[in-house]
This record gives structure tokens, sequence and C-alpha cells, in this order.
């Protein structure tokens, strides 16, 4: 019963997208996230219980956590649980050949992460500005979530899915699908083309 498992009254597990808080995120400051998802993709969000940081992840060299290791972390929780998951953590990750990555996903699999590590502005000696920072949280969550439902980057400088070489680059695009990711977002869903 999706009551019993902490899911919204009428949600089905394989209709919601799951937050996995992993290692010591505090969800708190991130209560914001699950109704933009809500608006943006169309899906329920709701909080996982957090996971730990997987052994091995750290790279002590470069003081980064290798994406994949976490991604692999969530492939390894129940598949009925919810249709996607998406990893929310505080450290900073990295993917092989990359400075560092904001998020990764597994092309139209069910996991997904983002780091909201760099995306506050306190990284870079910049005073806290907390609606560019959910703005940017946003953008990236989504964009992450919208490669396991099939979507590559984007041309369109507007829509979220154009990728992000940098946090300006995140800072100019928008937190919505542009029209032609939207169609392809509906047939993955199933909700029309």
């Amino acid at each position: 019963m999706a009551e019993e498992r902490g899911l919204p009254p009428g949600a089905r597990g394989d209709e919601t997208i799951g937050l996995i808080p992993l290692g010591g995120l505090k969800r708190e400051e991130l209560d914001f996230l699950p109704p933009a998802i809500r608006e943006i993709v169309g899906l329920e969000a709701i909080w996982g219980p957090p996971l730990h940081l997987p052994r091995g992840a750290y790279r002590a060299g470069r003081r980064q956590y290798l994406a994949s290791s976490l991604l692999q972390a969530l492939a390894a929780l129940p598949r009925e649980t919810h249709l996607r998951l998406l990893g929310i953590t505080d450290v900073d990750l990295y993917a092989p050949g990359l400075n560092f990555v904001f998020g990764q996903a597994l092309m139209g699999g069910r996991e997904c992460v983002i780091s909201v590590a760099r995306l506050h502005p306190s990284f870079y000696g910049a005073p806290p500005e907390e609606v560019l920072f959910r703005d940017r949280v946003v953008k990236e969550a989504v964009h992450e979530l919208g490669h396991t439902f099939g979507l590559e980057h984007c041309p369109d400088p507007n829509c979220v899915m154009r990728f992000s070489n940098s946090l300006a680059d995140t800072d100019l695009k928008g937190r919505d699908f542009c029209a032609s990711c939207r169609r392809t977002l509906r047939r993955a869903l199933g909700t029309g083309g």
C-alpha cells in the first residue's frame, strides 16, 4: 500500500521519484525541491531514507567522490520503490576525465545523482544567495532526471537539458524543458507526444 511506504495518498511507488540523501546532506535545506520537480517533471518527488556514501568512492588525491560509485549505491536499492531515484549529496563529485561534475545519470536508466557542493556561491568565496542556490539545484536535478528518461543534451539555450560546462551555463539556462524535450519526456512517461 502506498501510504505504508510514505507515499502521498493515491501515489504508487512506480509513479514517483525517490529523493535519496547521500552522506551528511540535510534534506530540510532542500524542501523546495519536491514541489519544483512535481511542477516541472509532472511526477511526485518524495524523500527516501538516507544512504551512507559508499566505501571506496572517495579519492584522497582529488578530495572528491567518484559519481559512478554513488550511482551504483542507488542501483542496489529495491527496484519496485520508485520509477526514478535521484541521489543528492553535498560532497564534491567527479567523473573520469573531468575535473568535477554537478551530476551524473544513467541514460535511460533509473538512477541519477547531483551534488549541491559547487552550486553554493560560497563554494567560490562569494556570499550566500539562497534564491540562486535553489535555482541551480532545481536545474541540475531536473537535467539529470531528464537523462534517465532518455533525453540527451539540447542545443536550445533556454532548455534545462542544455549541457552545463560551467556554473555560468547552469545560470543561463532555464528550469524547464523546451517543447521538443517536453514531447520526448511525455512519450517516455506514456502521457502523449
